[in-house]
């Protein structure tokens, strides 16, 4: 995939250098640029527009097809892309990007000796996929043996081993060999394949088929725990019962090679590049249109891109009856919220409380839209609910009681919300974030002084480099009137987050009380430079600053009813 990715780099500047003149110059310029901006945003809808509109005035330019087709693979519109990609190989251009639409089209339809005959002749997907590939359309024209061979094949190339020995063993369940396939599944050939959810799924499926019902609970005990989606406690649910699950994770030679790019997907998933990843994930989709999975990653990455409109189209094709039904609502909610539309998401929230109301991440979920959203109240309430559906507290639900100790404090409710901290401290005792809300609560309360600093000091040996955390930790010194060692933790503070009003707020609070007044002046301008800046920090007060600025803090003190600034040292 490199190859043609750069190749598509390099083609950029060769569009740019070969554009025909006059009249048709200004159509195929605007267009390109535009094509090419999309692009550069992951607008894929606008790319495959105007690169298409770029194409009438230059049908064989190989870098315009190449792009258009990449456009079009992105989006699932799997036939257009194919039909440019027989476009620009009948131009006599050879493209990997090209050769995968083509395949991809020709297995959908069953034409599998295609599919082998273009691999042979070095027109495959590339060295990631081909071996693969071939061996499931091997399957699906009948000859086992010559699959096997090409798995055999795959698996001597280095580190394709464990993805060899996965599919030959899927490979064999679907054709209802469930011995051999169970085998090479319990064979650490296979390697970290088998423990991921869909391989984990997989065998538990090949285990039923042969009648150990017990090793697949077993299984899935090792590898899920107790906290299961609901797909999963599906078949949980019916193996505990005996009943014998059908092998559903591949059935074809085109569930074969979905997989295989769906594999591939996953392996990319976890190195940024949300470009190539997605070109897998719609290239199972097309062969495999009800691989929910593949759909929810396609998904998950258009919203990464910041393609919330797609990503909502994705969302939506997973079906209401389908256990995963819930992930995508999930997933759906949080594209709305991204998109600025915080009411809809929290309907489709509220309507999955109703049809999923047993499920914690539901109610987590919606207490944590309606915390950002500053609906505290309701924050709480829905926490709550979700910490009832849990058989068990454990440490792994630490950050629902920080999360609803939060909503409590902004509500005012002090004593519940501390409760709620140190709640959430027994269950994760060197936990920054609560070591340090807590420990800021008690400061701005001026409670627990010691206790406070004591809290915060083991947040600032956790997180040394959170410019919050040891904000809190030079306050709480301000606070304590131990100014002067207030004075470098602070500025370390700024030097963390330097656009913070909040921080340059403190710092110049903490410069006057040491009678540097001038740096003092300086910090608080900075601080209400920055109070509209992004909403980076809604709690600063920029009258309050204002005020510093004209008559300094000791003036403000004694306006606000404070007593005037001491020093702990003041009497030594």
């Amino acid at each position: 995939m490199t190859a043609w990715a750069n190749r598509l780099c390099a083609g950029l500047v060769a569009i740019g250098l070969a554009l025909p003149m006059g009249a048709g110059a200004t159509g195929i310029s605007g267009s390109y640029l535009a094509a090419r901006q999309a692009s550069f945003l992951g607008d894929y809808e606008a790319a495959a527009h105007y690169y298409g509109r770029a194409l009438a005035f230059a049908p064989t330019k190989p870098e315009l097809l190449e792009r258009a087709i990449l456009a079009n693979i992105s989006l699932g519109e799997m036939d257009d892309a194919a039909a440019l990609a027989r476009q620009m190989t009948a131009n006599g251009y050879a493209s990997e990007l090209a050769q995968m639409a083509i395949i991809a089209q020709e297995a959908a339809s069953g034409n599998f000796a295609t599919v082998v005959e273009m691999i042979d002749a070095q027109q495959g997907v590339g060295p990631l996929g081909d071996g693969l590939v071939k061996a499931w359309a091997l399957v699906g024209l009948g000859d086992m043996d010559g699959a096997m061979d090409s798995f055999d094949a795959v698996a001597q190339i280095q580190g394709l081993g464990p993805f060899a020995a996965y599919h030959r063993a899927l490979a064999l369940a679907a054709t209802g060999q469930f011995q051999q396939a169970d085998a090479l599944l319990a064979d650490d050939t296979a390697g970290g394949m088998v423990n991921t959810r869909r391989g984990v799924m997989a065998r538990a499926e090949v285990l039923s088929q042969l009648g150990r019902n017990d090793e697949a609970v077993t299984l899935f005990a090792r590898a899920f725990g107790q906290d299961v989606d609901p797909a999963l406690a599906q078949m949980r649910s019916a193996l505990e019962a005996g009943e014998t699950l059908p092998f559903t994770h591949v059935t074809n030679a085109k569930d074969g090679m979905a997989e295989v790019f769906f594999t591939l997907a996953g392996a990319l998933s976890s190195e940024g590049n949300n470009d190539l990843t997605l070109l897998y994930t719609r290239l199972a989709e097309h062969l495999r249109p009800t691989h929910v999975d593949a759909i929810l990653l396609s998904a998950e990455l258009l919203d990464q891109m910041q393609q919330h409109d797609l990503a909502l189209a994705a969302y939506a094709r997973v079906p209401s009856d389908h256990p995963s039904f819930h992930a995508a609502e999930l997933g759906r909610a949080e594209a709305l919220r991204k998109s600025g539309l915080e009411e809809d998401a929290i309907t489709v929230l509220r309507g999955l409380t109703q049809s999923h109301g047993d499920l914690p991440i539901v109610w987590t979920t919606l207490a944590d839209v309606y915390r950002a959203d500053e609906r505290f109240a309701e924050g709480v309430e829905a926490y709550t609910t979700a910490m009832g559906l849990f058989d068990e507290i454990t440490e792994r639900q630490w950050f629902l009681f920080y999360a609803r100790g939060i909503c409590q404090e902004r509500e005012g409710n002090w004593p519940e919300a501390e409760a709620d901290f140190r709640r959430a401290l027994e269950l994760n005792p060197e936990q920054p974030q609560v070591l340090n809300y807590l420990g800021y609560s008690l400061v701005e309360k001026q409670l627990k002084l010691d206790e406070a600093l004591e809290l915060i000091e083991r947040a600032v040996a956790a997180r040394p480099n959170s410019g919050y955390i040891v904000d809190s930790l030079g306050w709480v010194l301000y606070k304590l009137g131990r100014y002067e060692e207030a004075v470098p933790h602070m500025e370390r503070a700024a030097e963390l987050m330097p656009i913070d009003p909040i921080v340059n707020d403190h710092l110049g609070d903490v410069y006057w009380s040491v009678g540097r007044a001038r740096e003092a002046e300086f910090m608080w301008k900075r601080a209400l430079s920055f109070v509209d800046w992004e909403d980076a920090a809604e709690e600063a007060d920029p009258e309050l600053i204002k005020r510093k600025i004209e008559v300094g803090l000791d003036q403000v003190r004694i306006e606000e009813g404070l007593p005037p600034l001491e020093s702990a040292n003041a009497a030594d």
